[in-house]
């Protein structure tokens, strides 16, 4: 059972590369590849809820796996916690609770570390602004992400990007 799981991540991991090396969010490729991700997903979580065991206060699989696809596919705009528990009909206390029983954070903490790694990629993949990149990645402003960013990385998005593209012989600004 560890091996098919363990293949099905690295499968899934593959499929989200691929969706990130695709510049073209209209790229008709990139629905398919989300939706074979997404099916994936919808393999592992039962198989995982069995063998971790659902646990008391835990959203249970489908609800997690509901969350986290609403989560990433509104992720440039306003996220509330009110959304979230409507879509499993529970109440936004006892969500809340739930939420951070099974992502180990509260859901703003989640949803602010998902556009933390956006913003990564972007500045990775991108040579766009740090403030069209903030936009993009749902924070209010380039300050905002900023801070999250220093808060998560360690350092300021300026600072990593340049080290990243340092690094990168595939990238036309390395070196510089």
């Amino acid at each position: 059972m560890d091996g098919h799981l363990e293949l099905m991540h690295r499968a899934i991991s593959l499929l989200e590369e691929a969706v990130g090396q695709l510049h073209d969010q209209a790229h008709p490729a990139q629905c398919v590849l989300l939706e074979v991700t997404s099916l994936l997903r919808q393999q592992i979580d039962p198989a995982v809820m069995r063998v971790v065991g659902a646990g008391r206060g835990r959203l249970l699989a489908w609800q997690a796996r509901k969350v986290r696809d609403y989560i990433d596919s509104h992720i440039t705009g306003p996220i509330h916690v009110a959304d979230l528990s409507a879509l499993v009909q529970r109440s936004q206390a006892h969500f809340s609770r739930s939420f951070k029983c099974t992502f180990g954070k509260s859901p703003h903490s989640y949803v602010v570390g998902r556009r933390v790694e956006l913003a990564a990629q972007c500045m990775i993949k991108t040579d766009e602004s740090l403030s069209d990149i903030a936009q993009r990645c749902g924070f209010s402003d380039q300050a905002h992400f900023c801070k999250h960013f220093r808060l998560a990385a360690g350092q300021t998005p300026s600072a990593w990007r340049r080290a990243r593209r340092s690094y990168d012989p595939y990238h036309p600004h390395s070196g510089h």
